[in-house]
């Protein structure tokens, strides 16, 4: 193997040592992006299996490492054409990185107190289309949602301050004004 190969072993290695040394958020983010975009592009972590989704949720989730505790947890997602998330929170940090295929990426603001529980008012703030090694970097409370315009699966890297099944996590929909927990089924 060669000795510049970025593998998911040396990620993870990375993680740790990132995590354990800082409890600031905007400093893991900047210091996690480059390694998964580093990871995302080198591919060495890559199976088939990555690429099946699930047909009812739009999308897959194949837990690629996480901690006894949870945190932190690394993903690979797959997207089915024509399929997405809707908006959603993360319950913690995120780090995302392209891997094969365009992401749409749609950014929200909340912008109600939070007062009342199951109602939200969001406003949609911008969007980006992702592709490989693309990087997008979410401190806890950002919201956006998810769409493969595409017509094949695509793939990207996903590494959170913790495992999203095991924060307190929401999806939107704008259009109704609500916000309910948000569990995604795994691979």
């Amino acid at each position: 193997m060669q000795e510049d190969v970025y593998t998911l072993e040396r990620f993870i290695e990375d993680l740790r040592h990132i995590t354990a040394d800082s409890a600031d958020e905007r400093q893991i983010l900047s210091r996690v992006r480059p390694l998964a975009h580093r990871l995302a592009l080198s591919r060495t972590w890559l199976r088939p299996e990555h690429y099946e989704a699930d047909a009812e949720q739009g999308f897959g989730v194949h837990v690629l490492h996480e901690e006894p505790d949870h945190t932190p947890a690394v993903f690979a997602a797959s997207w089915l054409p024509s399929r997405g998330a809707p908006p959603h929170d993360h319950g913690t940090w995120a780090v995302v990185a392209g891997v094969d295929g365009p992401e749409k990426n749609v950014f929200w603001e909340r912008l109600d107190d939070r007062s009342h529980p199951g109602y939200a008012e969001l406003r949609k703030t911008g969007e980006k289309v992702f592709g490989p090694g693309d990087v997008l970097a979410m401190p806890s409370g950002g919201i956006h949602s998810v769409v493969n315009e595409s017509a094949q699966v695509s793939l990207s890297l996903h590494v959170y301050g913790k495992h999203v099944n095991h924060t307190e996590r929401s999806k939107f929909d704008p259009e109704q004004r609500t916000e309910t927990i948000f569990k995604v089924k795994l691979k």
